[in-house]
């Protein structure tokens, strides 16, 4: 298909699904949901897994790293300190200039603070990191992101682990002719139907755990997402039809070889 392959900071994914690691009731449980979805990236939050590998068997024992690139978190962290602390920790454990920002604002909501978000953007990327950055769907602070030089932004859907998808379409579209860099719904996705409306819209790739992770069968429901965000792609590739307040014939009558059926009496 035209388009497969997603490029953020100068790599090819051949997925624009990037899965979580956490939440997960057992390690194989994880595996076979990445195996299922064909995920090439899933991210490792820095604060909440022991990168040394000195505790015993972990998650990343369960990850085919030949594979499944390592994308660090910076999950949990609540000021630009933490942060920028927690990028360069996995970047030394993890050997990738890649992270995933996060700097949250709030623990009831676990929405981003916008400014502790943009100084740490300024500062990881001045450090050579390629940060992919969790944000508001503001369109005005995606820009601002993208003009620091971060290699992805992230837009939540609707509240981390809410599970109530894309709350507002309108915003994700401004962002998209805002920004020239990839575009990644991040946060928010309860199902496959989240995923099709995102790709739909026209988002670059889509990262979900919570939908997976928690679902009933997260293996068959890693499936799912897999198939909606093809599909959502294909369907932004094909260009759907216009919305039209009336109905149009599908089969027109001109050109047929023979007239319609009449009904009544001749």
């Amino acid at each position: 298909m035209s388009g497969s392959v997603m490029m953020v900071g100068g790599r090819a994914f051949a997925s624009r699904l990037i899965l979580g690691t956490g939440k997960y009731p057992t390690h194989e449980l994880m595996r076979a949901a990445h195996e299922a979805a064909g995920v090439d990236m899933v991210t490792v939050a820095v604060r909440r897994v022991d990168l040394s590998g000195k505790s015993g068997p972990s998650l990343l024992d369960f990850i085919d790293r030949q594979r499944i690139s390592l994308l660090p978190n910076t999950a949990g962290c609540y000021t630009v300190e933490d942060a920028l602390r927690a990028a360069r920790l996995g970047r030394e454990a993890l050997a990738t200039e890649f992270v995933k920002l996060e700097v949250l604002g709030d623990e009831k909501t676990l929405l981003p603070d916008v400014t502790g978000t943009l100084e740490a953007t300024r500062e990881l990327v001045r450090e050579g990191f390629k940060v992919m950055v969790y944000t508001s769907d503001d369109p005005l602070i995606a820009r601002k992101l993208a003009d620091l030089g971060a290699a992805a932004v992230m837009p939540a859907g609707s509240p981390i682990g809410s599970g109530l998808g894309v709350l507002n379409p309108v915003n994700l579209r401004l962002i998209l002719e805002e920004v020239q860099v990839p575009v990644i719904l991040d946060a928010g996705v309860g199902t496959a139907s989240d995923v099709t409306l995102a790709m739909e819209l026209g988002v670059d790739g889509i990262l979900l755990n919570t939908g997976v992770a928690l679902a009933k069968d997260p293996v068959l429901m890693a499936d799912a997402m897999a198939a909606a965000c093809h599909a959502g792609r294909a369907a932004f590739l094909a260009g759907r039809i216009p919305r039209k307040l009336h109905g149009s014939a599908s089969s027109p009558l001109e050109g047929h070889f023979a007239e319609p059926p009449r009904r009544g009496r001749t």
